[in-house]
Parts: C-alpha cells; structure tokens; sequence
C-alpha cells in the first residue's frame, strides 16, 4: 500500500523539523496521488533537486538528480517540470550542509 503524497509530505516535513532542517511546500500539489520534487537549497547560490524515478535495473523507485547546479537554473527546470504536471508538489529544503534525509529508511 502507498501512502497518499500529502501524508509522505506531511511525514518528510516533520522528519526534518525534527532535526532543524528548515523546509517549506513551495507548490501543493494532487493530496492522494501526485508526484514530488525536492529542492535542496545549500544558501551560497547553488541547489539540486530531487524526484522519485522508477530504477529499471531493480525496480525500485530511487531518488534522483533532476537538475544540478546554479540556484536559478535548478528553479527553471522546476518551473518547466510544473508546467509539464499540475499535480506536482515542491518541497524547498534549506540547508548549508546538503542534507535532505532522502536516503534514510523510509524515505529512501
């Protein structure tokens, strides 16, 4: 059973706060089925951001860069992704460290 994208949302955004990793919902996306995309803010002008894909090798769903590099290049293709799937939720992480908790159990 899956859990429904404004739970995962509401799971990750707690799991963060829990060890004061600041993080916002930029765009709310469909509550039951739609996909998520997470910008990690590193605050000295550079970012990534990170959606869920389909591993045709294991068949997991691993996350993965989507885009890498300059703050305002990583936001076009943000925008150009929620122009794509009106479902889409964005989730900002600050952080100056990187960390984002996407590879740990239960997240992962």
């Amino acid at each position: 059973m899956r859990l429904t994208a404004d739970v995962w949302v509401s799971a990750y955004l707690t799991r963060l706060r829990l060890v004061e990793i600041p993080a916002f919902v930029v765009k709310r996306g469909d509550s039951t089925a739609g996909a998520v995309l997470v910008k990690m803010n590193t605050l000295d002008g550079m970012a990534c951001c990170y959606q869920r894909s389909f591993d045709l090798m294991t068949g997991d769903r691993k996350w993965m860069v989507l885009a890498e590099g300059e703050e305002a290049s990583v936001d076009a293709s943000v925008t150009k992704q929620c122009s794509f799937d009106a479902d889409l939720w964005v989730i900002e992480v600050e952080d100056r460290q990187g960390r984002h908790l996407l590879d740990e159990p239960g997240l992962e």
